[in-house]
């Protein structure tokens, strides 16, 4: 390896050269190009220092959370909430004391001082109150009685329907949803034959306007009112009994056994047949405590003029 100047160009070596040919050339970087790059990392350190950044764990959060940084914001129970700023902190400060949630929070103040009558007579309520119940529904409600209140077959109560277990009225709407509820049937396997529980089947789809064996039927009504003890429940007439959470049998929603879906006679009775031998058993939490008095008032009506045909 030899030196040698590059006398021919005008871009500089550092005078260095391999085989004779091969140069290293000297071109520094741009004097501002340097100046940018000390200037970035001296923004990054007073970022860092200044602001909530890296993750550590010596630190009470958990992360550094900056100095002389805090903003104080009201969450949604009215009680003063102070915190190191970020993105999140200030979004939820816009969201609570922002010139839009003011507004809300005043027609909200006004939706939840009317009685339920008025909110429904009232299209600007109600477009209020339906609006914003649809988000606490979706983020409370939706995960077991789906989106559009659906619920699943055998498990959650279809909310959009015209069947209610306990009642439709705004009141028994309002204690469901705060007391929550808790629905059981016994199971049959074992307390009745096999005969009985054909018989009963047969008796339970007449109700609800199905052609059946009619002297099947007639022996299953003695059932029902007998050995299957139904009618202490489901009443004399199979209309249910929303006190207890009986379900109508004279209608045709179905919210346990999954008689729409089944192709043939033989399938529904299995279907039924089903809920006699294993009961039923299914818990509704109370979300009394978890949600406000107001939120509840604005799901009850929610639920009861949107979802479902209210009574």
């Amino acid at each position: 390896m030899s030196e040698q100047k590059n006398t021919e160009g005008s871009v500089q070596t550092t005078g260095h050269a391999w085989d004779g040919d091969i140069q290293e050339f000297n071109n520094p970087l741009p004097r501002w190009w340097i100046w940018a790059f000390y200037a970035s990392v001296l923004f990054a350190i007073g970022y860092w220092i200044i602001y909530p950044s890296w993750p550590v764990g010596f630190t009470d959060k958990g992360y550094l959370t900056g100095v002389g940084n805090t903003i104080t914001f009201k969450n949604d129970k009215g009680e003063d909430v102070t915190t190191h700023w970020n993105t999140r902190a200030l979004l939820l400060e816009d969201m609570q004391t922002g010139p839009e949630a003011m507004k809300q929070k005043e027609y909200l103040a006004k939706v939840t001082k009317a009685s339920y009558s008025q909110i429904v007579a009232d299209d600007d309520m109600l477009g209020f109150t339906n609006a914003y119940a649809k988000g606490l529904f979706g983020d409370n409600c939706a995960a077991c009685h789906q989106a559009g209140g659906a619920g699943v077959m055998g498990k959650y109560p279809n909310l959009a329907d015209d069947g209610w277990l306990y009642g439709g009225s705004y009141t028994q709407i309002e204690q469901t949803i705060k007391n929550g509820r808790k629905g059981s049937m016994p199971g049959f396997e074992d307390r009745l034959s096999e005969k009985q529980k054909d018989d009963l089947s047969e008796y339970v789809l007449s109700l609800s306007g199905h052609e059946v064996d009619r002297n099947k039927a007639a022996r299953g009504a003695k059932v029902f009112s007998g050995e299957g003890t139904c009618i202490a429940c489901h009443g004399a007439n199979a209309k249910g009994n929303t006190a207890l959470g009986a379900a109508n049998l004279t209608d045709r929603i179905w919210s346990i056994a999954d008689v729409p879906s089944a192709a043939d006679m033989e399938g529904k009775k299995a279907a039924i047949k089903q809920v006699i031998n294993k009961g039923i058993s299914r818990h509704m939490p109370a979300w009394a405590g978890r949600l406000s008095d107001d939120e509840i008032k604005l799901l009850t009506v929610y639920v009861h003029s949107t979802l479902g045909g209210g009574q």
